[in-house]
């Protein structure tokens, strides 16, 4: 023995990459971002890294062609009011799609992924409705990006549904085996999803209200345009609360909810008001529905804070936003 322990003992130590596949790590570590940790991009498969590359690429393509639809739109004096409200709520849609699925497929986040999936069957429903209703001159016009968003929404559609039925293993990774961390991180994901979704709802429900009018006063404008701000303020400071474990921010977060479901009364007055001085009802009623999905949103959104918050404090946030150390 005495003859092999100084053999055993210079023996050079092996480097990760030298052992072997049984003894290698299963994933390496997480990177924490300040909207959570994600997956190193070497770790994702190559169907993974595929399919999110032509997905980006292709929400890239969109988004230029609707920017050339709406300066169009803009410029042409004869285009109809109903297209360019289409073309600005499809381009808040595709913005929020660009976010919806990276953060989906980073942080293998299901919630991220079916708000990517509902994104994208509204701006195709959307892009349908609109491309009904037009001439023949506005169909040609709008042929090229209607197809695109048919296709491709089609493809997105599919490829997100196998992603969101893959194994998910985030949970365990950042909540370790504690059933209740990984509860915590899933209403933590629901919560973070839920405000980025209800902001999306308020803008292109601000679009409607607004395009709606054309003759719109000063004052109404001005309203618009404080709850606008109103409205990316408090998501942030939603985002804020749910990352950062602020009680505190969680009911200022709530109250500032408050003006908001007082401004989406008097945007219903508003719209209701207008309602019988027009023979087309199309914004009216696409304005009643987004303001119910937005209330529903919230709703959903509250009882997962009111969940969540009792769980604030049990070592969530350090495992986080700690994952590279550890």
């Amino acid at each position: 023995m005495d003859e092999i322990s100084p053999l055993l003992g210079n023996q050079p130590q092996q480097s990760p990459e030298c052992l072997s596949p049984n003894l290698r790590p299963r994933h390496q570590d997480l990177i924490p971002t300040p909207c959570g940790p994600i997956k190193p991009w070497s770790e994702l498969s190559c169907r993974v890294k595929l399919y999110f590359c032509f997905t980006i690429a292709s929400l890239l393509a969109l988004l230029g062609l609707t920017v050339y639809s709406i300066y169009k739109q803009h410029k042409d004096s004869v285009s109809e009011e109903d297209s360019l409200t289409v073309s600005l709520i499809q381009l808040i849609g595709i913005l929020f799609c660009i976010y919806y699925i990276s953060r989906g497929v980073l942080q293998e986040n299901r919630q991220e992924l079916v708000a990517f999936v509902l994104s994208v069957l509204v701006v195709m429903i959307r892009s349908v409705v609109n491309f009904s209703v037009q001439g023949s001159k506005s169909k040609q016009e709008l042929l090229v990006r209607f197809v695109c968003i048919m296709c491709l929404g089609i493809v997105h559609v599919f490829c997100t549904m196998l992603l969101i039925q893959r194994p998910n293993m985030m949970a365990f990774r950042v909540g370790g085996a504690l059933e209740s961390l990984q509860e915590q991180y899933f209403l933590l994901n629901l919560c973070f999803s839920m405000v980025t979704f209800d902001l999306q709802a308020q803008l292109c429900l601000c679009i409607l209200i607004t395009t709606t009018d054309s003759a719109m006063s000063a004052a109404n404008r001005i309203i618009l345009g404080v709850g606008v701000v109103w409205a990316c303020l408090t998501a942030a400071v939603g985002a804020i609360a749910v990352l950062k474990e602020a009680k505190a921010l969680v009911w200022v977060f709530m109250g500032q909810n408050l003006p908001q479901v007082a401004f989406f009364v008097y945007l219903m007055y508003m719209v209701v008001e207008k309602w019988s001085h027009d023979n087309t009802y199309t914004l009216e009623a696409a304005a009643i529905t987004g303001a119910l999905i937005s209330l529903l949103i919230k709703a959903v959104l509250f009882w997962g804070l009111i969940r969540l918050v009792h769980s604030f404090g049990q070592g969530l946030r350090e495992r986080m936003f700690a994952s590279s150390r550890r």
